[in-house]
Protein backbone atom coordinates (compact mmCIF):
# COMPACT_ATOMS: atom_id res chain seq x y z
CA UNK A 1 0.00 0.00 0.00
CA UNK A 2 1.19 3.49 -0.86
CA UNK A 3 -0.50 6.42 0.84
CA UNK A 4 -0.55 9.58 -1.26
CA UNK A 5 -0.83 12.97 0.47
CA UNK A 6 -2.42 15.35 -2.04
CA UNK A 7 -2.98 19.07 -1.54
CA UNK A 8 -6.73 19.55 -1.81
CA UNK A 9 -8.52 22.87 -2.04
CA UNK A 10 -8.46 23.53 1.70
CA UNK A 11 -7.43 20.14 3.16
CA UNK A 12 -5.05 17.24 2.66
CA UNK A 13 -6.47 14.42 0.53
CA UNK A 14 -5.37 10.90 1.51
CA UNK A 15 -5.49 8.32 -1.26
CA UNK A 16 -4.38 4.75 -0.51
CA UNK A 17 -3.09 2.97 -3.60
CA UNK A 18 -3.20 -0.81 -4.01
CA UNK A 19 -2.34 -2.87 -7.10
CA UNK A 20 -5.98 -3.46 -7.95
CA UNK A 21 -7.93 -0.64 -6.31
CA UNK A 22 -7.85 2.77 -4.61
CA UNK A 23 -9.21 3.92 -1.25
CA UNK A 24 -10.06 7.56 -0.56
CA UNK A 25 -9.86 8.23 3.17
CA UNK A 26 -12.29 11.14 3.02
CA UNK A 27 -14.81 12.72 0.66
CA UNK A 28 -12.87 15.92 -0.21
CA UNK A 29 -14.36 19.21 -1.39
CA UNK A 30 -16.68 19.36 -4.39
CA UNK A 31 -13.99 21.52 -6.02
CA UNK A 32 -11.41 18.69 -5.72
CA UNK A 33 -13.10 16.32 -8.19
CA UNK A 34 -11.28 17.47 -11.34
CA UNK A 35 -7.89 17.59 -9.62
CA UNK A 36 -8.37 14.12 -8.09
CA UNK A 37 -9.34 12.66 -11.46
CA UNK A 38 -6.22 14.19 -13.01
CA UNK A 39 -4.04 12.74 -10.25
CA UNK A 40 -5.44 9.23 -10.65
CA UNK A 41 -5.57 9.12 -14.44
CA UNK A 42 -2.41 11.10 -15.26
CA UNK A 43 -0.05 10.89 -12.28
CA UNK A 44 -0.90 7.31 -11.32
CA UNK A 45 -1.92 6.40 -14.89
CA UNK A 46 -4.87 4.37 -13.70
CA UNK A 47 -8.52 4.38 -14.69
CA UNK A 48 -10.70 6.60 -12.53
CA UNK A 49 -12.93 3.57 -11.95
CA UNK A 50 -10.14 2.02 -9.82
CA UNK A 51 -11.49 4.18 -7.01
CA UNK A 52 -13.30 1.48 -5.03
CA UNK A 53 -14.25 3.05 -1.70
CA UNK A 54 -14.62 6.49 -0.12
CA UNK A 55 -14.89 6.82 3.64
CA UNK A 56 -16.71 9.99 4.68
CA UNK A 57 -15.49 10.77 8.19
CA UNK A 58 -18.14 13.45 8.73
CA UNK A 59 -20.42 15.66 6.67
CA UNK A 60 -18.52 18.96 6.48
CA UNK A 61 -17.80 20.43 3.01
CA UNK A 62 -14.12 19.42 2.91
CA UNK A 63 -14.87 15.85 3.99
CA UNK A 64 -18.10 14.95 2.20
CA UNK A 65 -18.34 17.51 -0.60
CA UNK A 66 -17.16 15.32 -3.48
CA UNK A 67 -18.47 11.94 -2.30
CA UNK A 68 -21.78 11.82 -4.17
CA UNK A 69 -20.21 13.17 -7.36
CA UNK A 70 -17.31 10.72 -7.24
CA UNK A 71 -19.68 7.78 -6.71
CA UNK A 72 -21.76 8.88 -9.68
CA UNK A 73 -18.68 9.17 -11.93
CA UNK A 74 -16.65 6.14 -10.84
CA UNK A 75 -19.22 3.71 -9.43
CA UNK A 76 -17.30 3.52 -6.12
CA UNK A 77 -18.95 2.76 -2.78
CA UNK A 78 -19.29 5.16 0.17
CA UNK A 79 -18.82 4.22 3.83
CA UNK A 80 -19.79 6.33 6.83
CA UNK A 81 -20.24 5.86 10.56
CA UNK A 82 -23.19 3.75 11.61
CA UNK A 83 -25.26 6.65 12.94
CA UNK A 84 -28.95 6.99 12.14
CA UNK A 85 -30.40 9.96 10.33
CA UNK A 86 -28.77 12.75 8.38
CA UNK A 87 -26.39 15.24 10.02
CA UNK A 88 -28.02 18.15 8.21
CA UNK A 89 -31.66 17.37 9.00
CA UNK A 90 -34.59 19.71 9.36
CA UNK A 91 -34.60 23.49 8.95
CA UNK A 92 -31.80 24.00 11.46
CA UNK A 93 -29.69 21.41 9.64
CA UNK A 94 -30.20 23.13 6.29
CA UNK A 95 -29.16 26.46 7.81
CA UNK A 96 -26.09 24.80 9.32
CA UNK A 97 -25.25 23.28 5.92
CA UNK A 98 -25.27 26.75 4.34
CA UNK A 99 -23.20 28.11 7.21
CA UNK A 100 -20.61 25.36 6.84
CA UNK A 101 -20.29 26.04 3.10
CA UNK A 102 -19.81 29.74 3.87
CA UNK A 103 -17.12 28.91 6.44
CA UNK A 104 -15.33 26.67 3.92
CA UNK A 105 -15.33 29.55 1.42
CA UNK A 106 -13.97 31.86 4.13
CA UNK A 107 -11.15 29.40 4.86
CA UNK A 108 -10.33 29.20 1.15
CA UNK A 109 -10.19 32.99 0.94
CA UNK A 110 -7.89 33.14 3.98
CA UNK A 111 -5.65 30.60 2.27
CA UNK A 112 -5.72 32.74 -0.89
CA UNK A 113 -7.23 29.93 -2.89
CA UNK A 114 -9.26 30.58 -6.05
CA UNK A 115 -13.03 30.74 -5.88
CA UNK A 116 -14.31 27.29 -6.75
CA UNK A 117 -17.57 25.41 -6.32
CA UNK A 118 -18.20 24.22 -2.75
CA UNK A 119 -21.87 23.33 -3.17
CA UNK A 120 -22.81 19.73 -2.35
CA UNK A 121 -25.90 17.87 -1.20
CA UNK A 122 -26.68 17.99 2.50
CA UNK A 123 -27.91 14.39 2.26
CA UNK A 124 -25.70 11.31 1.92
CA UNK A 125 -26.88 7.71 1.69
CA UNK A 126 -23.98 5.38 2.43
CA UNK A 127 -23.44 1.97 0.90
CA UNK A 128 -21.79 0.79 4.14
CA UNK A 129 -22.27 1.94 7.72
CA UNK A 130 -19.31 1.20 9.94
CA UNK A 131 -19.26 0.42 13.65
CA UNK A 132 -16.36 1.20 15.96
CA UNK A 133 -13.55 -1.29 15.33
CA UNK A 134 -14.99 -2.58 12.05
CA UNK A 135 -12.73 -3.28 9.07
CA UNK A 136 -13.28 -1.27 5.91
CA UNK A 137 -15.05 -3.34 3.22
CA UNK A 138 -12.40 -4.63 0.84
CA UNK A 139 -9.58 -3.02 2.82
CA UNK A 140 -9.15 -5.24 5.88
CA UNK A 141 -5.90 -3.62 7.08
CA UNK A 142 -7.87 -0.45 7.82
CA UNK A 143 -10.17 -0.20 10.85
CA UNK A 144 -12.80 2.45 11.54
CA UNK A 145 -12.68 4.17 14.93
CA UNK A 146 -15.63 6.14 16.30
CA UNK A 147 -14.14 9.47 17.38
CA UNK A 148 -17.20 11.65 17.87
CA UNK A 149 -17.34 15.12 19.33
CA UNK A 150 -16.75 17.46 16.40
CA UNK A 151 -20.06 16.03 15.15
CA UNK A 152 -22.14 12.99 16.11
CA UNK A 153 -20.62 10.72 13.45
CA UNK A 154 -16.89 11.37 13.21
CA UNK A 155 -14.63 8.51 12.17
CA UNK A 156 -10.88 8.03 12.35
CA UNK A 157 -9.16 5.37 10.25
CA UNK A 158 -6.47 3.15 11.76
CA UNK A 159 -3.97 1.51 9.41
CA UNK A 160 -3.00 -1.55 11.41
CA UNK A 161 0.32 -2.55 9.74
CA UNK A 162 1.85 0.91 10.21
CA UNK A 163 -0.11 1.89 13.36
CA UNK A 164 -0.89 5.24 11.76
CA UNK A 165 -4.28 6.89 12.25
CA UNK A 166 -6.03 9.36 9.99
CA UNK A 167 -7.96 11.46 12.50
CA UNK A 168 -9.62 13.89 10.05
CA UNK A 169 -10.68 16.93 12.14
CA UNK A 170 -10.18 15.49 15.61
CA UNK A 171 -7.55 18.21 15.95
CA UNK A 172 -6.06 20.90 13.77
CA UNK A 173 -2.53 22.27 13.59
CA UNK A 174 -2.17 26.04 13.87
CA UNK A 175 1.25 27.68 14.17
CA UNK A 176 2.80 24.35 15.23
CA UNK A 177 0.24 23.95 18.01
CA UNK A 178 -2.53 21.35 18.14
CA UNK A 179 -5.96 22.65 19.04
CA UNK A 180 -9.52 21.27 19.05
CA UNK A 181 -11.59 21.93 15.92
CA UNK A 182 -14.58 24.21 15.62
CA UNK A 183 -17.35 23.35 16.15
CA UNK A 184 -17.51 20.79 18.94
CA UNK A 185 -21.09 19.68 19.47
CA UNK A 186 -20.39 16.93 22.00
CA UNK A 187 -17.57 17.91 24.39
CA UNK A 188 -17.74 14.75 26.51
CA UNK A 189 -17.53 12.52 23.45
CA UNK A 190 -14.69 14.67 22.13
CA UNK A 191 -12.60 14.16 25.27
CA UNK A 192 -13.35 10.42 25.16
CA UNK A 193 -12.18 10.34 21.55
CA UNK A 194 -8.88 12.01 22.48
CA UNK A 195 -8.37 9.44 25.24
CA UNK A 196 -9.10 6.63 22.75
CA UNK A 197 -6.33 7.86 20.46
CA UNK A 198 -3.92 8.37 23.36
CA UNK A 199 -4.55 4.81 24.57
CA UNK A 200 -3.92 3.49 21.08
CA UNK A 201 -0.34 4.90 21.11
CA UNK A 202 -0.18 5.41 17.34
CA UNK A 203 3.09 5.68 15.46
CA UNK A 204 1.81 8.92 13.95
CA UNK A 205 -1.40 10.82 13.25
CA UNK A 206 -2.52 12.16 9.90
CA UNK A 207 -4.56 15.35 10.08
CA UNK A 208 -6.85 16.71 7.40
CA UNK A 209 -5.42 20.12 8.27
CA UNK A 210 -1.79 19.71 9.28
CA UNK A 211 -0.39 16.63 7.57
CA UNK A 212 1.31 13.66 9.25
CA UNK A 213 2.50 14.43 12.76
CA UNK A 214 3.73 12.76 15.93
CA UNK A 215 2.25 14.14 19.12
CA UNK A 216 4.05 14.13 22.44
CA UNK A 217 2.41 13.54 25.80
CA UNK A 218 2.62 17.29 26.33
CA UNK A 219 0.74 17.87 23.06
CA UNK A 220 -2.05 15.52 24.10
CA UNK A 221 -2.33 17.11 27.54
CA UNK A 222 -2.47 20.54 25.94
CA UNK A 223 -5.33 19.35 23.72
CA UNK A 224 -7.21 17.94 26.69
CA UNK A 225 -6.78 21.23 28.55
CA UNK A 226 -8.19 23.15 25.59
CA UNK A 227 -11.08 20.74 25.06
CA UNK A 228 -14.30 22.62 25.93
CA UNK A 229 -16.58 21.57 28.74
CA UNK A 230 -19.67 22.90 26.97
CA UNK A 231 -20.55 22.74 23.26
CA UNK A 232 -18.86 25.24 20.96
CA UNK A 233 -21.20 25.63 18.02
CA UNK A 234 -22.22 28.18 15.40
CA UNK A 235 -25.36 29.19 17.28
CA UNK A 236 -23.62 29.58 20.63
CA UNK A 237 -20.99 31.75 18.99
CA UNK A 238 -23.71 34.00 17.53
CA UNK A 239 -25.52 34.20 20.89
CA UNK A 240 -22.28 35.22 22.64
CA UNK A 241 -21.79 37.95 20.06
CA UNK A 242 -25.33 39.20 20.57
CA UNK A 243 -24.84 39.31 24.34
CA UNK A 244 -21.94 41.67 23.78
CA UNK A 245 -23.10 44.17 21.13
CA UNK A 246 -19.82 46.07 21.33
CA UNK A 247 -18.05 43.07 19.83
CA UNK A 248 -20.09 43.62 16.67
CA UNK A 249 -18.99 47.26 16.32
CA UNK A 250 -15.92 48.19 14.29
CA UNK A 251 -12.88 49.38 16.22
CA UNK A 252 -12.42 53.15 16.16
CA UNK A 253 -8.98 54.62 16.64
Amino acid sequence: MKLHHIDGHIQTILLAEYPDKLLLLDGCCRSDVTMLKRFITQTLQRPFSDLALIVVTHMHPDHAGAANTLRKITGCKIATANVSGQWYSGLEGRLMHLTDIFLAKWVAKRMKKPRLNFWYSSQLDADYKLNDGEQLPGFSEWVALATQGHTDRDLSLHHLPSNKVYVADLMVKVKNKYIPPFPIFYPNRYRASLHKIITLKPQSLILAHGGEVTLTEHDYQHLLQLAPKIPKTHWRAVKERLKNPRSLMPNKR
